[in-house]
């Protein structure tokens, strides 16, 4: 039976781990579908992907790794995603692995100019938005969590911008028909976010951050999280289509 596979690009601070769990069980609890077959593969550890032919979909997880880093790990699932998209397997990126599906598709991946964008932000959607699948019923200015010092700072040719704000002109993009990438992390929960700025409070304050006013900032953001469960319900509905 394909499955779901939730392609594991690192774990979250030990702090963070102990008592809210990892990237990986936030994602799994955002899709709301607790029928779909889902594996996890942790490439960190060595775990070998699967072949498209496996996949009824895939997600990739974000990372406290850099992907201008070249980690042999982050290669290899740089250089799988072409296969993924050519095989049009519903896949969808976050943060890091948004930023890895615009690099392996011809796009460019470095520091973003603008600093570090973090804490609970404001992104706006473009009109190509308005009949994306992910997107839909969502306002034209919805809320979301963030925390990335990458971004994909020139998208790849074919790619279609679905958001952005001031500090990341590119939040959302989709290739093709079913390769998705977003920047902000749809999983996260107002607790998680808030465990974040609390794991980066320092180095956050040393860089003359209001971190106070980050967490003031802080809440709810149930547009951006049914980005994953609009994803879970496409790749539902194409094992239900396919069987």
């Amino acid at each position: 039976m394909k499955k779901l596979y939730i392609i594991k690009a690192g774990t979250t601070f030990s702090s963070t781990l102990e008592t809210l769990g990892d990237f990986d069980d936030w994602i799994k609890t955002a899709l709301c579908q607790p029928e779909l077959p889902v594996a996890v593969v942790d490439v960190v550890q060595g775990c070998p992907l699967p072949s498209p032919e496996e996949c009824s979909g895939v997600i990739v997880t974000g990372s406290h790794a850099m992907v201008t880093d070249n980690l042999p790990w982050s290669l290899k699932i740089e250089s799988w995603i072409p296969s993924l998209v050519a095989s049009v397997v519903p896949f969808l990126g976050i943060c890091y692995g948004h930023q890895l599906l615009g690099r392996a598709m011809g796009g460019e991946v470095g520091y973003n100019p603008n600093g570090k964008e973090i804490g609970t932000v404001a992104i706006s959607l473009t009109g190509d938005s308005k009949s994306d699948p992910l997107f839909k019923c969502t306002p034209s200015i919805f809320l979301a969590h963030t925390t990335h010092a990458q971004s994909v700072l020139k998208l790849p040719l074919d790619a279609l911008l679905l958001a952005s704000n001031a500090h990341e002109p590119h939040h959302a993009y989709r290739i093709g028909s079913s390769a998705w990438g977003v920047q902000f992390h749809p999983e996260y929960t107002a607790e998680i976010m808030q465990a974040y700025l609390t794991a980066q409070a320092e180095s956050l304050r040393k860089k003359g951050r209001n971190v106070e006013n980050l967490f003031l900032e802080v809440t709810a953001t149930p547009f951006a999280r049914k980005v994953l469960s609009n994803f879970g319900s496409l790749v539902r509905d194409r094992i239900i289509a396919e069987s």
